[in-house]
């Protein structure tokens, strides 16, 4: 635990020092604002104390915004060898993609936390739902857990920022739109599958602040499965 502990300071001291942390902070504060209080379906124009504006435009800012965030993560270190470097020392596979995960998540939370204000802004003015908010927020914290780990795999299996990034992006694809477009098209037990499959169902199902344990295990068991996937990679780059 210490280890990937001292690996995600590393990291996050990495997005600090490089203006990253920086950039991810404005902009993911930036559009969801301007989304969320003043463009299009904002929370004016829907008249109710709600921030389901908020968790809407999020789910689609965060969609970008992380696999910008983790496509250096790996994929620069194998570019430039710095990873065989790293992986002499007393650091597991497991621990690396553990601490570079954290990290991550970290830096999204912290995002997360700083959009608390509106929260207190749209009580003032109404009664919120706070079930709602609550489920709003862990939604977003494992939807970007979610990313997060495809981000990371993107990032194991190649030596490019750009093909990480636009690997993630593909993978991201089929869970945030694809199979729920294909659940609307198929009946009987296959739609059903294609429903479950489908990240849109659950993030929607807690941001309405209804935490079904379904919808805890889907999230739970993406970034396990990715995360191991990405541990994978790097072993196989390392035999």
């Amino acid at each position: 635990m210490k280890t990937i502990w001292i690996i995600s300071k590393k990291e996050l001291n990495s997005f600090f020092n490089s203006l990253m942390a920086y950039i991810m902070l404005l902009l993911f504060l930036t559009f969801s604002g301007l989304f969320t209080w003043l463009i299009g379906s904002d929370i004016f124009m829907v008249g109710q104390a709600s921030l389901r504006t908020f968790f809407s435009v999020a789910y689609w800012t965060l969609f970008f915004f992380i696999p910008a965030l983790t496509m250096r993560m790996i994929a620069e270190e194998n570019a430039s060898g710095t990873i065989e470097l790293l992986l002499t020392k007393p650091v597991t596979d497991r621990q690396l993609v553990l601490g570079k995960f954290t990290a991550a998540l970290l830096l999204v939370i912290v995002s997360l936390l700083f959009t608390f204000p509106w929260v207190i802004t749209v009580a003032s003015i109404g009664n919120l739902d706070q079930g709602a908010v609550l489920g709003g927020y862990l939604g977003l914290t494992l939807l970007s857990a979610v990313y997060i780990s495809i981000g990371i795999y993107a990032s194991s299996i190649t030596n490019n920022q750009i093909v990480a990034f636009l690997t993630a992006l593909f993978i991201g694809i089929f869970f945030q739109i694809i199979f729920d477009m294909l659940a609307g098209t198929f009946s009987g037990w296959l739609g059903e599958v294609f429903h479950f499959l489908s990240l849109t169902s659950h993030y929607e199902s807690m941001s309405r602040g209804v935490i079904d344990t379904k919808d805890v295990i889907y999230f739970l068991s993406i970034p396990v499965l990715a995360l191991k996937m990405a541990e994978n990679a790097l072993a196989k780059r390392n035999m």
